[in-house]
């Protein structure tokens, strides 16, 4: 198979990749796999891609529906549920929902009776639906199908159906036609306001449009995107010049302000932030434009995916933005109250987010509609900050506690409680380290051959610097010989600082063992094996596996007989990796069982060079 090219990429030949049928069955799939996911939430409409909430439709007088073209999920069918939508209409990929299936859906909506809470338990009396509101992104095809729909259904009678149309979008000039802002991520607010009202039961359908139309009107919303949308069954693909980003992009991968080399994070935040305060917001005359935002605003801020960014990278926007927008010295000055992070109303594949402001007043209605429980399975409410507090709780970290290891004492462990010091501890150990140190330093290059054979090649330079610095340490005299266990920590540390990678941390892991067993007990031997033991438990390793594991066990199984009766275990069992044709842990577990015969693993050949060299040390 042929390998894609950058010229392919650059001229759009590509054909994309999905996990996709027939495409022209797609929506209809897609609605069949969501009613699997919430079989007691969700129907469908019969004869109509339109979705429906089993509770809101006896349950509720009031009835919310949206929708638009499908390629935006979780918008809008993920939005049913009490306290949001009653119902989603789904268009085709980007395509405006027919008024059939809107006026369909309208109907449903009003033939549904719902129970009263006070009757309820009785059961004796019931009322029907009272109103609709549609909520409508300003798009030409969802205005006109949403619109006629409306004429329709109003004009045969039953529970009135009103109109709320939402224009967040600030990359299209106010000057540029009659057409107006796009719809964008700042619906979902909408969706939530004007669901949480429905769901209440206190409010008309008209009291219920005045809050969302005002609500929509209050909202800015910018997108920016780093690679274009792949729609799903289309025949190629296309591609943003490399290197450059789209700022202004629309969720239909419409053509935004402008393109622009690729920036930062910050960079990029700092001027979305700049377009949607400049775009503003119509004053109460309708056509003054002042700034969105004034100095000390609480807001909501929607960090949006528009589909193939990682939540990492989301995380890192959020950050900036906030850190923009609260910071007293710039334009903005504002409190982010209630921060959303998340995939709200998406284009299918796009790498790019969008962001959506909402100013708040801290005694309006407004936030308790957002606050307000939701079961809707997409909407992800989030941490509220209070507006009584002049920072956010996260900005005061939680204080590390240190622990101060010194020669009279290790962790609260003082010197009188450890367990005596069997012989001339002080004068053995430091030959002993001086010895193992140096043959780590001196057999660098053998350690390094066979790495280069069997691993990744760094085995010999990680063990010769864990030499060097125990060889440094101990000429400053920085390793305290009073007692093992505080040794053996000393030791684990210099081995952190040093060694690195899975050999590093093994040893470590296995030093930190001995030092806790040495507390406990004067035996070298038993702490020995229990080092041994901490370093398969948590490496996962066993004797077999073609690691230093096939030295250290037979090691210290021996050592209860001498230290030189260890050496010779290890060295054995060092050798006999060399006749192992596979590995099931390191690096060699990636290499092929030919690579493998005949040279044995750098990793057990290095404990067994320490022990033979300390054997040695203590011998003479």
């Amino acid at each position: 198979m042929a390998s894609t090219t950058a010229a392919d990429e650059e001229n759009g030949s590509v054909k994309p990749k999905s996990f996709l049928n027939d495409p022209e069955d797609a929506v209809g799939e897609f609605i069949e796999g969501l009613l699997l996911q919430y079989p007691s939430q969700l129907r469908k409409l019969q004869n109509h891609n339109v979705v429906l909430s089993s509770s809101n439709l006896a349950e509720q007088s009031i009835h919310v529906l949206s929708g638009g073209g499908s390629g935006h999920e979780p918008a809008h069918a993920g939005y049913i549920g009490t306290g949001m939508l009653s119902g989603a209409i789904l268009g085709g990929i980007f395509a405006s929902p027919s008024v059939a299936s809107i006026l369909a859906a309208i109907r449903a909506c009003k033939a549904s009776t719902s129970t009263s809470a006070s009757s309820k338990q009785s059961h004796e009396h019931a009322f029907k639906c009272q109103g609709i509101l549609l909520i409508v992104k300003n798009y030409t095809g969802d205005r006109l199908n949403f619109g006629m729909a409306c004429e329709l259904a109003n004009n045969e009678g039953g529970a009135p159906t009103r109109m709320v149309v939402v224009a967040d979008d600030c990359a299209v000039p106010r000057t540029k036609g009659i057409t107006g802002a796009r719809g964008v991520a700042g619906t979902v607010w909408v969706h939530k306001v004007a669901g949480t009202m429905a769901a209440s039961g206190t409010h008309t359908v008209d009291e219920i449009q005045r809050v969302a139309q005002s609500v929509a009107n209050r909202i800015g919303s910018l997108g920016v995107a780093l690679e274009k949308v792949t729609i799903p069954g289309s025949t190629t693909a296309s591609f943003l010049q490399a290197g450059f980003m789209e700022m202004g992009m629309g969720i239909h991968g419409e053509s935004g302000m402008r393109q622009a080399p690729m920036a930062s994070s910050r960079a990029i935040a700092s001027e979305m932030l700049e377009a949607i305060q400049s775009y503003g917001t119509l004053g109460e005359d309708g056509v003054t434009v002042k700034p969105l935002l004034k100095k000390g605003d609480h807001v909501a801020l929607l960090v949006n995916n528009l589909g193939g960014t990682s939540n990492f990278e989301l995380s890192i926007l959020a950050r900036d933005v906030v850190t923009q927008l609260q910071d007293t010295s710039s334009k903005y000055g504002v409190k982010v109250s209630r921060l959303y992070v998340g995939s709200y109303m998406t284009s299918f594949n796009m790498h790019g987010a969008s962001l959506s402001i909402l100013p708040l007043r801290i005694d309006d209605e407004i936030t308790s509609y957002l606050d307000a429980p939701c079961t809707a399975p997409a909407w992800v409410s989030c941490d509220v900050v209070s507006t009584t507090t002049p920072t956010r709780p996260t900005v005061e970290e939680i204080p590390e506690v240190v622990v101060h290891d010194t020669t009279e004492g290790m962790a609260g462990v003082t010197l009188d409680s450890l367990p005596p010091v069997i012989g001339n501890f002080a004068a053995m150990a430091t030959d002993a380290i001086r010895a193992a140190a140096q043959v780590l330093i001196d057999n660098e290059p053998l350690l390094t051959k066979y790495d280069d054979i069997v691993g990744d090649g760094d085995c010999g330079l990680t063990m010769k610097r864990g030499g060097v610095e125990l060889l440094a340490r101990l000429d400053a005299g920085a390793l305290p010989m009073e007692h093992p266990s505080l040794l053996f920590t000393s030791v684990a540390d210099a081995v952190s600082a040093s060694m690195g990678g899975t050999s590093g941390i093994l040893l470590e892991l296995f030093f930190r063992k001995v030092s806790s067993a040495t507390k406990l007990s004067s035996s070298l031997t038993d702490a020995f094996d229990q080092g041994v033991k901490a370093v398969s438990l948590y490496g996962g390793a066993t004797v077999g596996s073609r690691t230093m594991l096939d030295a250290m066990v037979p090691a210290a199984a021996a050592a209860s007989s001498s230290l030189r009766a260890a050496a010779d275990a290890a060295k054995a069992g060092a050798d006999g990796t060399a006749t192992m044709e596979s590995a099931s842990a390191g690096r060699s577990n990636y290499v092929r069982g030919d690579v493998l015969m005949g040279t044995p693993d750098p990793g057990a050949i290095a404990v067994a060079l320490v022990l033979d060299a300390m054997a040695k040390s203590l011998s003479s």
